[in-house]
Formats: structure tokens, sequence, C-alpha cells
């Protein structure tokens, strides 16, 4: 059967630390649920132009600044969706339900309490998700990092990946332990490791661990699987037999934590990792590497074109990484991305403090 094509245009509203969502109306298709505000592009229609449009005539408000956040396939029974969803972070007016709609204003952290329609899954995820990954070098001592830290914080960097390569697994989890414990809730955390954290912070997975999983066949919110003995430090390590996925995503006392909490990472650099990351359930993934970089000269980067390429098949938010700074942000925008990650063109070494 041939699905009917519709493109969407749909915004990621915010204002004053909150985000604007409204409700479908009964009698429509999934009616009663929430959604990003929006409707469909006209034939030849500019997207910008379609999107102020859009809006203009659902919330009654006069778009000044958007970009692109993300571009999401979905396929129903009966017709195919491009939702196409654009950050709208300045408007003139008063937003309102002009159509006779529900809106509510809210918290990032509180959009997980309201139902959406599946396709507006990951853009609940990328309506959380800042636009820049901090990941940290290997420091060789903790006060480096905590310095380090410090200055992402007053720079404005709000997720961050404790990478630490040399160092062994109960000192890492030492290390973490005071770290969240010094800078609380003011990042969201992605952890590595063989399994995920007992804190129920991130966990940011390798593409070797990610391939593993995927052999698996699990799915993030599953039993991990239990089988024959495997190498040391395998995901598949016995020692994750005792544990679920679902523990992990419900730890006591995180039901109100904030939004960065138990969220799954991939470190991915092609198509097939890409869909293997989706078809775990991770909710976003790294790209790497989009340029060359000074840490792995011999990896030759794949480039822009690339990039947007391989960001086109997936429907889950991607940090491009590889050679990249605050100055290439827009460039990763249009590219499909959410942002950029990276060590180097975010972490300022001690003697830059």
């Amino acid at each position: 059967m041939t699905r009917t094509r519709i493109h969407v245009m749909a915004a990621v509203i915010r204002r004053s630390g909150r985000i604007l969502i409204a409700q479908r109306p009964k009698a429509a298709h999934q009616g009663g649920l929430w959604e990003f505000p929006g409707g469909k592009l006209d034939a030849g229609e500019d997207r910008y132009e379609g999107l102020k449009r859009e809006l203009e005539e659902e919330l009654g408000i006069e778009v000044t600044s958007a970009r692109p956040l993300i571009d999401i396939d979905h396929d129903y029974p009966d017709k195919s969706v491009r939702l196409d969803v654009w950050l709208v972070d300045d408007f003139n007016g008063e937003a309102h339900g002009a159509e006779g709609q529900p809106v509510q204003w809210v918290l990032p952290g509180e959009l997980r309490l309201y139902d959406f329609p599946q396709a507006n899954v990951p853009i609940v995820t990328a309506a959380q998700l800042p636009e820049s990954y901090l990941i940290t070098p290997d420091c060789e001592d903790s006060s480096t990092l905590v310095a380090g830290l410090d200055d992402a914080r007053k720079r404005g960097l709000t997720m961050v990946q404790l990478r630490q390569t040399a160092m062994q697994p109960a000192k890492y989890e030492q290390l973490t332990t005071r770290l969240m414990q010094s800078f609380g809730d003011d990042f969201i955390w992605l952890l590595k490791a063989a399994t995920p954290p007992a804190s129920g912070d991130g966990w940011h997975v390798t593409a070797s661990q990610l391939r593993e999983l995927h052999r698996a066949g699990w799915r993030k919110g599953e039993p991990f699987p239990a089988g024959p003995p495997v190498p040391p430090r395998s995901v598949q390590a016995p020692n994750l037999g005792p544990r679920s996925a679902p523990e992990w995503e419900r730890l006591p006392g995180r039901e109100g934590a904030p939004a960065g909490n138990n969220l799954l990472a991939a470190s991915c650099h092609d198509a097939e990792e890409l869909r293997m990351a989706a078809e775990i359930g991770a909710d976003f993934v790294t790209l790497s590497p989009v340029l060359p970089t000074t840490s792995h000269p011999e990896a030759k980067g794949m480039g822009w074109e690339e990039a947007r390429n391989l960001i086109a098949q997936v429907n889950i938010p991607v940090y491009l990484l590889g050679g990249l700074s605050t100055d290439n942000l827009e460039q990763a925008f249009q590219a499909g991305a959410q942002g950029i990650a990276g060590i180097s063109g975010l972490w300022k070494p001690k003697t830059d403090l």
C-alpha cells in the first residue's frame, strides 16, 4: 500500500525556562494526546515561513528567532509523516490556543508526565538536551578535573561525559561519586562503565559495547541477556545478571529528578552503528569524526555533507564530534544535529583557568 507523505512543521517553543505543549482535539487522529505545536507545510512553501505561519494561526504569536532541532520520519499504517522540528527561542505576542486547543507551559523535566504520540518521543528527548556535550579529558589528578568542571559550569555547559580511560573501575566509581556530590544537579551526567550506573545517571556505551548489546538483542528497558561465558569487561559479563534495565530506570527517589537521568547514549561512526543505537533504544548518540583531530590524526573526517546524510537516517538526537568547537554549532544545527560534543573544543585546561 502506498502511504500518503505529509510534511509537518513543529516547534519546541521556549520561554523563561519552560516549553509550550498543546493538546490534540479529541476527535483528531491520536486525539487527547499532547504535542509540540505546528501543522502541515504547504506545497512549495519555505520551511521557516511555513513554521511562522502555522504558529501564528495556532498560537497567535510572531516567531522572530528559530533554528532546526530534529527531523523525524515516522510511518503510520495509512500515511508517512516528516516531522520537521524547530527550536523557537524568541517570539512576539502571548501564546494561547487560538484554535481552542488547551496549551501548557511546562518545565523540561515535566514533559515525561504527559502522553505524546510515539513519533514525538525523540522530540521530547531533544527538547530536554543541551546543544553542547562536554567530554572530559584524562586528568592526572582530581583537582584538575574539578577545576575544569567548575569552569564548564560557569560557561553554561550542562551535560558531561566523565571519561577517564586510564582509571581503574573502582577508582572511577569513587571519583564519580565525589564529583556528583560536589556538583550535584548542575550537570546531566553520562558515565562510562561496563554496566548502567547504580546511581541512575546516564550511561554512555562505546561502539564495541553497542555492538555487543545489539548482537545480544538487548533494548533499553529490558533485562540484560544471560548467556555463555564472555571475556572480562564485556557488556554481557556475569555481574549484569541480577540487575535489569527497568531497575536502572526506576531507582527510588529518581521520579522527580532532572531530565538527564537514566539516559542511554552511544558512540557511533557509521550508518550501521547509528542503526544499532536506534534499535537498542539509545536516547542520543555521538557521531564522529566529522573533521580531522589532533588526537586521532589517522582518522579521516567524514565531512559535513556525510554527517548530514547519516543524521537523516535516524530519528534520534545526534551530537557531532571530532575537531569541533562552539564555533561550529550553527553548521551542526544546519546538518540536523542536536549540537556538538567534544573534549578539546569544549574543555579548558587548568593553565587556561
